[in-house]
């Protein structure tokens, strides 16, 4: 078993997931299978509690577990399959040392950071290791070198290359070398601070990541691998991609990162055949046609709240020959009317979300979809404004509404789940995790899908009150997907539109490059039949 530990430096957002995730492919086009992990230094026990303008979106895997937005880019850009085994934050292992200690497992030792803590992180990577279903465990470390929430991190991993012998590891630190305006130079320094860092805890880089604005030339390479000790070649330039985060891979693959990576570790291995992840790249940046889509959303201003969404729809668009261009929408500014703001697109999204604020909004451009036949496709929350709406402005009920944002409706079309109803942790308490529709004969569902029964990642704790189906039948609100018992209605249409499908669950987190999603699919070729 081979390792890889991705750090990062000088400040956060480099991309260090992006880097992780671009080189799992490149090792599985080498024909290594590959699996990840996510440690994240924050004190939460996991991000479903967070604000998406804290921390972006929240990724859920098949098992319920609610993860870091970097997951999605290791799912998306490899073929795994993860789980809650391959995210750890700070918060799961003091909980898990300190209910242990409770217990007594500690036999009344003093209970301290070295051993109980790092042991529980080191025994998180051999949890993966120990299955010997993968060639190499890609480790990525949150936060930036010198976070004091990260030292047991690093010093676990420290006292790990120790036991597995350092032939077996890489360390990958991704940093950054800034570019100077006034002095008009690259400056190596704040690298320098970070591998000085890196070497107190007892790390030493073998390759350097550097996100840079600008070339580094033979000479600034030179300087950096003298300076940090590394080899010249493992100096490996990391410039913002032109187009796309798919191009990262062809970008790594030039520089030589992988053949470098399986050199260090000791792997014989074939070059990568890119010539299919090519032809998807160049679908991206030079499509024959472009369509416009809104999405009305309510954390439009953070691009990372609804990451996997608009990578649904460039993955989508791609297999179409087609290009995106997104118009991005705050829902609160449609409170008081669409304003023309819909007239110009050939297609709605409305996402998922949480809290009352812009759902007016949300609810007016659904209408306008419905009324105008423009392709829509509602997710979680954009599944029950769509609800709402109809209930209120085609079957007459005008009181419509969910009891998240109105306790006392009068006509609750959405409300709690039995099961939910004396739920008071709001930690990993939601309906989690994959769960079966059943698609009905006959339904548009079914021809999207090409199958009477799909497997749909949730995360809700609002369903469709079955007690207004019939009434809401009637005036052409279909349900075409159910739980298998028929109990929980999970993805809804309408009989007189062209493309008006609304799911409670998650579809973005199940797009991959070269696999786009059925509904994302299905909703761009609608869109581009629309446009004309």
């Amino acid at each position: 078993m081979k390792y890889i530990f991705v750090t990062g430096g000088v400040v956060s957002s480099l991309g260090k997931g992006l880097a992780a995730a671009a080189l799992g492919t490149l090792l599985e086009l080498r024909g290594l299978r590959v699996v990840f992990q996510k440690f994240d230094p924050y004190l939460n026990v996991d991000p479903g509690t967070m604000s998406p303008f804290q921390h972006g979106e929240v990724y859920v895997l098949n098992d319920g577990a609610e993860t870091d937005l970097d997951l999605g880019h290791y799912e998306r850009f490899t073929n795994c399959v993860l789980s809650r085994h391959n995210n750890l934050t700070s918060g799961q292992v003091y909980e898990s040392v300190i209910n242990r200690e409770r217990r007594g497992d500690y036999l009344g030792k003093t209970v301290q950071v070295i051993p109980h803590v790092t042991d529980q992180i080191k025994a998180r990577i051999r949890e993966l290791s120990d299955e010997s279903r993968y060639d190499v465990v890609i480790t990525e470390v949150g936060g930036t070198t010198g976070d004091i929430e990260g030292l047991p991190f690093l010093e676990a991993i420290r006292q790990f290359i120790l036991e597995v012998g350092p032939q077996n590891v890489v360390n990958i630190h991704v940093t950054l070398v800034p570019y100077i305006k006034a002095a008009r130079e690259l400056k190596t320094k704040p690298t320098q601070q970070s591998i000085a860092k890196l070497r107190e805890i007892g790390l030493q880089p073998q390759v350097l990541m550097c996100r840079t604005e600008h070339a580094l030339d033979a000479e600034l390479r030179q300087k950096l691998s003298m300076f940090c000790s590394v080899a010249p070649e493992a100096v490996i330039e990391v410039r913002d991609v032109a187009h796309t985060i798919y191009e990262a891979p062809l970008m790594f693959h030039a520089e030589g990162l992988d053949a470098l990576v399986c050199k260090l570790l000791g792997l014989q291995t074939p070059e990568p055949d890119l010539s299919n992840w090519r032809k998807f790249v160049e679908r991206v940046v030079s499509p024959k046609k472009r369509v416009k889509i809104a999405v009305v959303g309510k954390y439009i201003d953070l691009q990372d709240a609804y990451k996997s969404i608009y990578e649904s729809l460039t993955i989508a668009a791609a297999s179409q020959d087609c290009g995106i261009d997104l118009k991005l929408i705050d829902a609160e500014h449609l409170q008081d009317g669409v304003d023309g703001q819909l007239k110009d697109v050939a297609g709605v999204l409305i996402p998922g979300g949480f809290g009352d604020r812009g759902v007016e909004g949300k609810i007016k451009a659904a209408r306008f979809a419905r009324e105008n036949k423009l392709p829509y496709l509602g997710l979680c929350l954009g599944m029950q404004v769509a609800t709402i709406e109809f209930a209120r402005n085609v079957c007459g009920i005008a009181n419509a509404n969910s009891t998240e944002f109105d306790q006392t409706s009068s006509d609750p079309v959405i409300c709690l789940l039995d099961e939910q109803r004396d739920v008071t942790n709001k930690g990993a308490s939601m309906r989690l995790g994959t769960w079966p529709t059943k698609i009905q004969h006959g339904s548009l569902a079914e021809k999207i899908y090409g199958s009477d029964e799909v497997l749909e990642r949730h995360r809700h704790r609002y369903e469709f009150n079955m007690k207004y189906r019939d009434q809401m039948r009637e005036k052409g609100f279909e349900i075409s997907g159910t739980s298998p018992d028929g109990s929980l209605a999970e993805l809804v249409e309408l009989r007189d539109h062209p493309y008006f499908l609304a799911c409670q669950y998650h579809p973005e987190f199940q797009s991959k490059p070269n696999k786009p999603h059925p509904l994302f699919k299905g909703f761009i070729q609608a869109a581009l039949a629309h446009q004309g």
